[in-house]
């Protein structure tokens, strides 16, 4: 099976997630997105490093250098609280978003037939 892409406007959402459980370094965050996505979905490195630098401008993460367990520096990322308050906020909005539009392409009835337009 073949990976599907990371639809735009969702990886910094996936990335706020992912930090909600722990501070993490970058390659921490493409390890647990994979894991958590059963190695469903493409995330591109670079992409993410791109992510979580706009989330820190925004202040919705902070970075502090750290160790790893390879004993290499890294750059640890958290969620601030408004970070926090964000990810709750796009969670609602993407749960609903994602429930309109499974409803929409999987609901049996012609939507235009009860206001009489066309289809």
């Amino acid at each position: 099976m073949s990976k599907l892409p990371v639809l735009k406007g969702t990886l910094d959402l996936l990335v706020l997630r992912a930090l909600s459980w722990a501070p993490m370094h970058g390659f921490e965050i493409v390890t647990w997105l994979e894991r958590a996505a059963n190695s469903s979905l493409d995330f591109d490195d670079s992409a993410l490093y791109q992510a979580v630098y706009r989330l820190e401008e925004k202040g919705l993460l902070a970075a502090e250098w750290g160790v790893t367990e390879n004993n290499r520096r890294a750059r640890y990322y958290k969620l601030t609280a408004a970070g926090r308050t964000h990810l709750r906020t796009e969670t609602r909005n993407w749960v609903q978003y994602a429930g309109t539009v499974t409803d929409i392409l999987t609901t049996a009835k012609d939507a235009g037939a009860a206001t009489g337009g066309a289809t």
